[in-house]
């Protein structure tokens, strides 16, 4: 029987990327051993394979799996984004029960690489400007709400797929447009807690240091915040910060 879902990751194409090992970051992982404009395909590839796992998608697993994956997904990109293009883009590449790869396109604002690959994020009220090499500048700046309307945490919300009404019925109630620079939290409704945001993984300053909701690496019902293993939340624990409940 066909599921009536897809999983699927968004990632950034972008030929900045293609400068991170002249630049020397090191700590930028796969774009620093790999000359790609395809920004952590690894690690999006790795939470997609999970994903497939879970659901025991044999099919899918097969197309994602080892080195022939990685290339796989890659070579998928960069023809639909084309050899020529310049510009950033946003890439979605979905897979589906029985393997099939699908790729959708929309363009997305220039970054810096010390906003892609930060050391650390600086302190609030510090300069990243004079704090030091690869840091982050404070721009753009959204504007954050609490969503109101507490929700379930689900494999749904633990793995990326396109059954995103809850996360849509957040953004709406917080009137949040796709060109506005804000964002919502979404509430846990066992206890409360944050989750994630309906885009992003938020960080907050607690006891001298930054924090972000924990997640399980694998999914369970009890543990965590039930929010999801996003891949740049994963290079930041692997590298600087901590996932904490306060």
């Amino acid at each position: 029987m066909a599921a009536d879902f897809q999983i699927f990751t968004s990632l950034r194409y972008d030929p900045v990327l293609l400068e991170a090992p002249a630049a020397g970051m090191e700590h930028a992982g796969w774009n620093y051993t790999h000359a790609s404009p395809v920004y952590m395909l690894d690690f999006h590839r790795d939470r997609m394979l999970r994903a497939a796992t879970h659901w025991n998608w044999d099919a899918a697993v097969e197309v994602l799996s080892g080195d022939l994956g990685l290339e796989r997904l890659n070579k998928l990109i960069i023809q639909a984004v084309g050899q020529d293009q310049r510009s950033p883009m946003r890439v979605k590449v979905t897979v589906s029960k029985d393997g099939s790869l699908g790729c959708e396109m929309s363009e997305t604002p220039k970054l810096q690489l010390s906003n892609l690959f930060p050391t650390r994020l600086p302190a609030p009220r510090e300069n990243s400007a004079i704090a030091g090499r690869h840091l982050p500048p404070r721009s753009p700046e959204y504007e954050v709400f609490v969503d109101d309307v507490k929700t379930s945490a689900s494999e749904y919300t633990h793995f990326k797929t396109t059954k995103r009404v809850m996360y849509d019925a957040a953004r709406q109630r917080a009137r949040i447009l796709p060109t506005d620079k804000k964002e919502v939290l979404i509430i846990n409704h066992a206890d409360g807690s944050i989750m994630e945001g309906s885009l992003t993984t938020p960080y907050f300053w607690r006891g001298g240091r930054w924090v972000t909701p924990p997640v399980s690496s694998t999914y369970s019902p009890e543990a965590g915040s039930g929010g999801q293993d996003g891949t740049t939340r994963r290079w930041m624990l692997e590298r600087y910060f901590s996932a904490c409940y306060s």
